[in-house]
């Protein structure tokens, strides 16, 4: 906020359909209208008014005025999620939900979590060489980082891990959906989802409190510091969250990586250098065996997938007060949208060519946000993070991928992006 005022740039769409059919469908929407009206500028979807910013400083004034401004989610999402729902909450209420959530995700849960997720990537890789057909990769992908969240956290297994999976992605696919429950519509079929999965985790939380397996009896201890007598409603709704939280990033990581090999295959013998280097099974603790100070090629090409295909392609607040973004003013009650993939493309250089050497050689971009920012960071992240890691390291170690000709390898990018046609490749044993 170093220049004069400017008032906010405006689309002049009144009602949003035609905005919000682009929004939709064109991936470079909000590039398109960076360039005609600058990194911040308002326009219309749906009847929403929404304020779209990019770029370093934009994004750092809004995260410097968080007093001045909410969580907020479109329709779909705040009723998807529910009410209770940590995402739907703010101020005091979401920061004590968050802390006790949060311990889901903290470093000593990781640590516990690890050796069944190293066990289940040579699980993975040991379906994939048996395989004779072509393999929806992405597909498995998903499944992988729901078994995940659903064993590791929930304690799940076989029949209830399976059925909880197909709802949630009936679920999923609808949150940034029209909001209107018609019979037979995405958006209805996702509440009945809701209904069902609501009624799975009630007995989840039931068999926890019985001494069940899992990782939610994290959650008691936290329960008691911080003084919440959730009830079982409410905590329900919370790991509704938090397998979306756990789950949606990961997969949409997981596959985007794998297709971004699968793409440039000049960077697979670069990066076979640094996994030469590396013990499949993990020698140590899983948590850090390949981190970023013994893995940094793998931490560069993660990052610069997530640079170009980020699994939160924005995060939503709402001003409760004026602010000013880059100089330009923002009037209370506004609904302002970080644009992620459009932050990451703006600059100078050669932002649009897929280079992960540049978070190598100092030339990448300062700020990088592929999981939100603010206090509303994903709270999935960091064992998105260690999935990412043990995940490519072990199938790369252990099989050697090529992809079927003649498939659409563009992405769509509702909810989270994924390859259209799945990824669809041959595996071999190395």
């Amino acid at each position: 906020m170093t220049g004069t005022l400017r008032p906010l740039p405006t689309t002049g769409s009144v009602t949003g359909i035609l905005e919000a059919v682009g929004f939709f469908r064109d991936p470079d929407f909000a590039s398109r209208r960076f360039h005609e009206f600058g990194d911040v500028f308002e326009t219309t979807l749906i009847g929403q008014r929404l304020v779209f910013i990019r770029g370093e400083q934009a994004i750092r004034d809004l995260f410097d005025q968080s007093d001045a401004v909410q969580g907020w989610w479109p329709k779909s999402v705040q009723t998807l999620l529910g009410s209770r729902s940590l995402a739907n909450r703010n101020g005091a209420a979401h920061k004590a939900r968050r802390r006790v959530v949060g311990q889901l995700f903290a470093t000593a849960a990781l640590r516990r979590y690890s050796p069944s997720i190293v066990a289940m990537v040579d699980a993975l890789a040991d379906e994939l060489m048996e395989s004779d057909a072509d393999i929806p990769l992405a597909d498995r992908m998903r499944r992988f980082a729901f078994a995940v969240i659903a064993t590791t956290v929930l304690g799940l297994d076989g029949d209830d891990r399976d059925a909880l999976f197909t709802d949630f992605e009936i679920w999923t696919k609808a949150l940034f959906s029209v909001p209107l429950a018609i019979p037979g519509s995405p958006f209805a079929r996702a509440l009945s989802a809701r209904s069902r999965l609501l009624n799975r985790l009630q007995t989840v939380l039931q068999e926890a409190n019985d001494g069940g397996r899992g990782g939610l009896d994290l959650l008691s201890g936290g329960l008691d510091e911080a003084g919440l007598p959730l009830t079982d409603e409410d905590l329900v709704e919370q790991l509704l969250l938090l397998l979306f939280a756990g789950y949606e990033t990961t997969a949409s990581s997981l596959s985007c990586l794998m297709r971004a090999l699968l793409m440039h295959q000049d960077l697979m013998p670069w990066l076979q250098e640094e996994l030469d280097q590396l013990t499949w099974p993990p020698q140590d603790d899983p948590t850090s065996a390949f981190d970023p100070s013994r893995a940094p090629r793998l931490q560069a090409l993660s990052s610069e997938v997530m640079r170009m295909t980020p699994p939160v392609g924005g995060f939503f607040r709402q001003t409760v007060e004026p602010i000013t973004l880059a100089d330009v003013q923002i009037p209370a009650g506004r609904v302002i949208q970080v644009a992620l993939a459009a932050s990451n493309r703006h600059g100078t250089g050669d932002l649009e060519t897929f280079r992960p050497q540049r978070h190598l050689d100092g030339s990448s971009q300062p700020m990088l946000l592929p999981f939100g920012g603010g206090e509303r960071v994903c709270l999935g992240k960091a064992l998105a993070e260690l999935e990412i890691r043990l995940m490519t390291v072990g199938l790369l170690k252990r099989v050697s991928f090529s992809p079927v000709p003649g498939q659409n390898l563009d992405l769509q990018l509702i909810p989270s992006p994924s390859p259209k046609d799945g990824l669809l490749v041959s595996a071999e044993p190395l």
